[in-house]
């Protein structure tokens, strides 16, 4: 099985999905479409935190998932690195602690010793120290970056990672999204309602509607040449 990330999803409910979609190492795939088409759920079954009834979910020619064959691991035996939209920080842990609780299978003196050096390679140098509530929500947005990348992972997943954020702050989450291309070597795979977002930050577009990959291709081709269902989906989002 070639490297990457590959799924195929299938279930009636609670959201319909009949989804098939890889994304290379490397990559970095933008899923958009409206809300309630099914792009939140795809990332959780990707995790292990969802569970549809049929398809099969792989990474690097490891299965995670297949219905046909009985295998599902477990969220935390899949090598998965998951930001979340409200970001899920521990509040009483300081921001350093929580990058180490992705790096409770090291020694502590090397969680600490690589938590220092995530977090100043994503600009939180100085911070280790300070608890979410004492950090900006774009600090405690690379915080979670950093938490997700300690866990080594094989596959990065995004649900929604600029909404919650100011435009100032928003650029520069592109641009640590872009330090995490250059560290790594993995599919990423972000959800977002923004187009702008997409085109800054992704090289793959899929567009998602009723829990099906409508359209899937490089971003500039399909943002230069939308088919007629996106086209309306990004009317209605500027609108």
């Amino acid at each position: 099985m070639a490297d990457g990330l590959h799924i195929s999803l299938r279930q009636d409910a609670p959201i319909m999905l009949d989804f098939d979609l890889a994304v290379p190492r490397g990559r970095t795939l933008a899923m958009v479409g409206p809300s309630g088409a099914g792009k939140s759920t795809v990332l959780r079954a990707i995790a292990g935190l969802h569970h549809p009834a049929a398809g099969a979910v792989s990474c690097n020619g490891e299965t995670w998932f297949d219905s046909a064959s009985g295998v599902d691991l477990a969220a935390k035996d899949r090598k998965v690195g998951f930001v979340f939209q409200s970001y899920a920080l521990f509040p009483h842990l300081s921001a350093a602690a929580n990058v180490m609780q992705a790096m409770l299978d090291l020694p502590a003196d090397e969680r600490a010793e690589q938590a220092a050096d995530l977090m100043a390679r994503l600009g939180l140098a100085g911070l280790e120290h300070r608890k979410p509530g004492q950090i900006s929500g774009g600090q405690q947005q690379r915080v979670a970056l950093a938490r997700a990348l300690a866990r080594r992972p094989e596959v990065l997943l995004l649900d929604e990672p600029f909404s919650a954020v100011d435009h100032p702050i928003r650029r520069l989450l592109h641009r640590s999204l872009e330090q995490v291309r250059t560290m790594s070597n993995i599919p990423i795979v972000l959800v977002t309602h923004d187009i702008a977002d997409a085109a800054r930050v992704a090289d793959d577009l899929c567009f998602m509607q009723h829990g099906r990959n409508v359209e899937t291709g490089p971003v500039i081709d399909l943002l230069d040449r939308p088919t007629s269902l996106l086209a309306q989906w990004m009317d209605h989002e500027e609108a």
